[in-house]
């Protein structure tokens, strides 16, 4: 019997702790001073004094699944695999085991309780790099050769290089462990080795791929692999072997003691034992999908990006009003009025008319509230800070929409923009959305014109003080 995702968040945190784990509560999505972030974006980051060596008081062996928000992925909701909100199933070593035992139960999770065909698993390591001095990754290759073979699987390893370099090559007979240079598989708070921050923790990471199959396979990408966009494969898991702390020189030194950070796609694992990429299919999102396509009386499969964006924007307001996070006209409050926002438009594309998103709210608390009960203690709270917020954007939305499509086909400038902003509350990034989603021409310096407005509004407003 296929498993859904509380199932399987449910027998994440009974094998972990069988094996030693604390298990943890989740952090506040909203992070803490100074980690340069708005949001939680990944279970380790509450976890990072601990990742450097104070002494967490659970012990050495931690494990949680973590509520999550990307909002960088923001344009990207609306395929079947990007969400701004998510979970991640997490475990950790703080100087304990390491990449034996880290990839030997994530195997063994994935196949034997999740039920995963182990053929369909691909898995990726640090190819190393010798300006840096850090070797490649031998030891967990060997260690994932050893048991694949166990499953009387012979999984051969390939050196990639780049995904720019997986496209051009591809996958050949029987390749199963692909290595790949640190834009794929060095984790660090940075973008790749350069861009690790001093002082950080830091290593190479092995992740895995669960494949499709070839018919999910976008050409237009290249050849198939692993690390590729193309829709065939999909990462449901990254372990990060934290061994280096880079220093004020710019070099990496081992760490005193190494550590494992595991996250996991809860969702994505869920799609992988669906066995269907889609995401918004899974039991955490698509009781959300069958609500919209009742309110709109149409079907998911005529209407998927709107219904997905809906869905996604609404399940991420609702927690970040949970932990406290209000609409404004800045920070996190800007993102969730943005969220709040794009969900009402996309909503109307479906004629939902009228409070589509409180009226969806009751479903997104039955999904979590066994597992997170602060979500249904705060019911009334998030349907009243979403009516409230739908009020007033409907207010000037049919007027803002009306503006946009009376200048729009002469083209739109950043001043056009302003004024949406200014005078209709639209927020520039969903005027600029609207344009492009109607075919309108738009001034490829729109960004500098938007910003002219600003600063005129600004210089007018410090002249009233």
């Amino acid at each position: 019997m296929l498993m859904d995702a509380r199932q399987i968040r449910t027998a994440y945190f009974q094998y972990f702790q069988e094996r030693g784990h604390a298990l943890l509560p989740r952090a506040s999505l909203i992070s803490k001073e100074g980690d340069g972030t708005l949001f939680t974006g990944s279970g380790m980051q509450p976890l990072m004094p601990y990742l450097l060596g104070a002494p967490h008081p659970a012990g050495t062996k931690l494990t949680n699944s973590q509520p999550a928000v990307r909002v960088q992925d923001i344009d990207e909701v609306g395929d079947n695999r990007h969400t701004t909100f998510f979970e991640m199933l997490g475990n950790w070593s703080l100087g304990d085991y390491y990449k034996e035992e880290q990839i030997r139960w994530f195997f063994d999770f994935l196949t034997r309780i999740v039920g995963l065909d182990p053929c369909r698993l691909y898995v990726t390591a640090f190819a190393g790099d010798e300006q840096a001095g850090i070797p490649r990754d031998e030891e967990a290759a060997q260690i994932w050769q050893r048991v694949f073979a166990e499953h009387a699987i012979d999984a051969q390893i390939a050196v990639v290089g780049s995904q720019a370099d997986g496209d051009v090559r591809g996958i050949r007979s029987g390749e199963r462990i692909f290595f790949y240079g640190d834009g794929e598989n060095w984790w660090s708070r940075g973008r790749g080795l350069a861009g690790t921050p001093l002082r950080d923790p830091c290593g190479p990471d092995s992740e895995v791929f669960y494949d499709f199959g070839p018919e999910h396979h976008d050409p237009s990408y290249g050849l198939p692999h692993p690390a590729s966009e193309s829709g065939r494969f999909m990462e449901i898991g990254n372990q990060v072997f934290m061994q280096y702390q880079r220093r004020r020189d710019g070099s990496f030194a081992p760490l005193a003691h190494r550590n494992v950070d595991f996250g996991g796609g809860l969702e994505r694992i869920a799609a992988a034992a669906n066995n269907n990429p889609d995401v918004f299919l899974v039991s955490l999102l698509r009781p959300i999908i069958e609500h919209l396509e009742n309110l709109s009386g149409r079907s998911y499969r005529q209407c998927m990006a709107s219904m997905r964006i809906v869905a996604d924007h609404l399940r991420a307001s609702v927690f970040m009003i949970v932990d406290g996070v209000r609409p404004t006209n800045k920070d996190r409050g800007y993102v969730l009025r943005r969220l709040i926002r794009r969900a009402i438009i996309y909503a109307q594309d479906l004629d939902i008319r009228e409070y589509s998103l409180p009226a969806t709210v009751p479903v997104v608390i039955s999904l979590y509230a066994r597992d997170y009960p602060e979500v249904s203690e705060n019911s009334e709270t998030i349907v009243r800070v979403l009516e409230k917020e739908e009020r007033v954007f409907r207010q000037t939305l049919r007027r803002g929409l009306r503006e946009l499509h009376r200048r729009g086909p002469a083209g739109v400038t950043g001043e056009d923009i302003f004024t949406l902003y200014d005078t209709f509350g639209f927020p520039s990034e969903l005027a600029v959305e609207e344009v492009l989603k109607h075919g309108y021409e738009l001034s490829s310096d729109w960004r500098e014109e938007f910003e002219r407005g600003m600063h005129k509004q600004r210089a007018r407003s410090r002249s009233t003080l």
